[in-house]
Order: C-alpha cells, then sequence, then structure tokens
C-alpha cells in the first residue's frame, strides 16, 4: 500500500460517526460566553462606600423611618380634614386639629436638626479619618490622584445626602400642604421654610461641605467634628435671621371714619404679618405707628387725638405665602454658591496640602 494511502486512510473519519461539532459564527470564529450580573461599585466608588457604609445605611434608614411616619401621620391628618366641619367647628375638633399641628412642629423640629447632623457626622469624618488614619497617603501612593480621591469621596457623599434630604423635604412638603394656611401654619418658621422645597437640600450640602472642610484643614477627626458643630450652628442663626429678607414686603389697608371704630385689613389666605403690627393711615396716605396718640388714657382724649391727626384707616405689613417658592428659590441659590465656593476650596487645598 502506497504512502498516500495510508495517510488518507488516516485523516478519514469512519462512515456514519460524527464529530464533536461547534457553533461558530459568520465568520467562523466561535463566540465567547458573556456573563453579565448586576452593576457593583468598583474602584475608588467601591472603596468610598465601603469607608462608610455605616454612616450611609444609618442615614438611609433614619429616612426610611422618617417616611413611613410621615406617611402615618399625613393620612390621619386627611382623615381628619375629610371630617372636619369647617364651617362651624368643635371644640374638639380644634382641639384635634392642634394635636396634628403638634406632631407636625414637632417632627419638623427633628428634621431641623438633620444638616448639623450630617456636617458633624458624615462630612467631618470624609477627609479627616482618611488623613488621620494614613489611609489617604496608602490610596493616593496607588494609582489613584489627589483629585480623584477628592472628587469621589465629594460626589458619592453628596449625592447620597442630597437625594436623601429631597426625599425628607418631599414627604414633609405634602404633608405639611393641606394645612399651609392656616394660621398655626406660618410659612416664614423655620419649621416649614427650611424642611421643604430645595431649602433643606442646599443646607445640608452646605452643612457637609463645611464639614469636609474643617476635616481637611484640622486633620482629626473629633477636633473637626466639633469645629463643624460651632460653624453650623452659627451658620444657622445666620440664616434665621436672614431669611425674612429674601420676601418682598406688602401692605393691606383699611379705610374708614374718622372718630369711628376702623376695620381691621385684612390679609391673604395663608399670608404672614410682618414688622410691629398694625399701624394708623392717614387721610394723605401717611403711615404712622402704632403709638400714635397711645400716651392718651381716656378713651374720649385718644378719640380726639386721632381725629386731630386725621386717621382714616389702619395699615399692616404681610408677606404673602404666593411668595414662599420665590424666597426659597433665591435662599437656596444664595446657599448653593457658597456650598460651591467652599468645594473649590476643598479641591484646592487638597491637590497642595502633604498627605
Amino acid at each position: 500500500m502506497s504512502t498516500d494511502t495510508r495517510q488518507g486512510g488516516q485523516n478519514q473519519q469512519p462512515t456514519g460517526t460524527k464529530g464533536p461539532t461547534r457553533n461558530t459564527g459568520p465568520t467562523g470564529t466561535v463566540p465567547t460566553a458573556v456573563q453579565r450580573g448586576p452593576a457593583r461599585l468598583a474602584g475608588m466608588l467601591w472603596l468610598v462606600w465601603r469607608q462608610h457604609r455605616a454612616a450611609f445605611l444609618t442615614l438611609i434608614a433614619v429616612t426610611a423611618v422618617a417616611v413611613g411616619l410621615m406617611a402615618y401621620l399625613r393620612a390621619d391628618l386627611m382623615g381628619f380634614l375629610a371630617s372636619e366641619n369647617t364651617s362651624a367647628p368643635t371644640p374638639d375638633q380644634t382641639d384635634s386639629f392642634e394635636s396634628h399641628a403638634q406632631r407636625m412642629w414637632s417632627v419638623g423640629e427633628y428634621l431641623g436638626y438633620l444638616p448639623l447632623l450630617i456636617g458633624v457626622f458624615i462630612g467631618a469624618p470624609l477627609f479627616a479619618g482618611d488623613l488621620e488614619t494614613g489611609t489617604a497617603r496608602l490610596v493616593t501612593a496607588q494609582s489613584v490622584s489627589r483629585t480623584r480621591w477628592i472628587v469621589t469621596k465629594l460626589a458619592l457623599t453628596g449625592v447620597v445626602v442630597a437625594a436623601l434630604t429631597a426625599l425628607l423635604s418631599a414627604v414633609f412638603g405634602w404633608w405639611w400642604r393641606p394645612v399651609s394656611h392656616r394660621d398655626t401654619m406660618s410659612f416664614t418658621s423655620g419649621t416649614f421654610f427650611d424642611n421643604t422645597g430645595i431649602v433643606p437640600v442646599a443646607l445640608a450640602l452646605l452643612a457637609f461641605s463645611v464639614g469636609a472642610a474643617a476635616g481637611l484643614v484640622l486633620r482629626r477627626t473629633l477636633v473637626s467634628m466639633v469645629a463643624t458643630l460651632g460653624i453650623v450652628a452659627a451658620l444657622q442663626v445666620v440664616w434665621s435671621r436672614f431669611r425674612l429678607d429674601l420676601g418682598t414686603i406688602l401692605t393691606a389697608e383699611s379705610r374708614g371714619t374718622a372718630g369711628q371704630e376702623l376695620p381691621d385689613p385684612k390679609l391673604p389666605s395663608g399670608a404672614v404679618e410682618t414688622g410691629e403690627g398694625t399701624g394708623f393711615l392717614t387721610g394723605s396716605g401717611e403711615r404712622l405707628d402704632w403709638m400714635t396718640c397711645l400716651s392718651e388714657t381716656e378713651d374720649t382724649a385718644r378719640t380726639a387725638c386721632l381725629q386731630a391727626k386725621d386717621i382714616v384707616g389702619l395699615w399692616k405689613d404681610y408677606l404673602p405665602i404666593s411668595q414662599m417658592p420665590t424666597m426659597q428659590y433665591l435662599g437656596a441659590a444664595i446657599i448653593l454658591t457658597l456650598t460651591a465656593a467652599l468645594t473649590t476650596c476643598i479641591l484646592l487645598r487638597g491637590r497642595k496640602q502633604p498627605l
């Protein structure tokens, strides 16, 4: 038998048998199996999450409990409002509403501490912990730049803080809105103004950035927390005094007959009286304060004094509730501008200071 015949016999497969087959693509290549799983954090995002996981999960848990509580209390409030006889409220109904209002005020006061707690327990340890333990030097000694380290920690933590604060703000506003026009629910109060809309998000981010900056500069966690506590508390005091200046004060007037009892000016629903109270209005339109003719102790003498000054009406300064969104957006813009400036300082200092 020739050599060619023997080789051919070796290369042939027996008739009726099949070798293993493989699926090939159009080009004859074998496709590689791709396993897809849920997306997970990786790299610096994973590291930041692991470092601050306890704080993040605590904040998430507190938010979940608060949202559930406010949703329950709102349902209770709406049930009361549905059964309330607004045309002739009974004393029992009045007392019942006061209990609902007191719950809302209490929850709002607790929410008001949230920016301070975020600054102290989340912002201050953000960089101070890494600097104090040497983790910052270890991370940046590998393939991670200082800028990436700073930006990742600020961004991930800031997103968590903003998202959870926005959720709390939305739910608290949803609870308060059905009774926002009632006299005891003044929108200018910090309980409602600072805990609804965009304002609480801005305040939380400012407190967070203050804490982060303190940690980066002081490099010690406990010292940074104490410093953040004092700075954020001072900022909240300044904000509470500045808040009402964001609105445009309007004036309500009423006119009557000189020498007779003058009607009280009527304010729009939900409006809040500002200033020192009701003043007097003369026939020429001049505004006199409420102490006019107050030195006259007898009614006849006081009436004669008012007639002599040509008092024909009363006036009141007020802020309408319709200005609340504008005031909140303006205030939030100022706060977020300060936050952005502080964040820029953190980036610049973090890139230069020794670790």
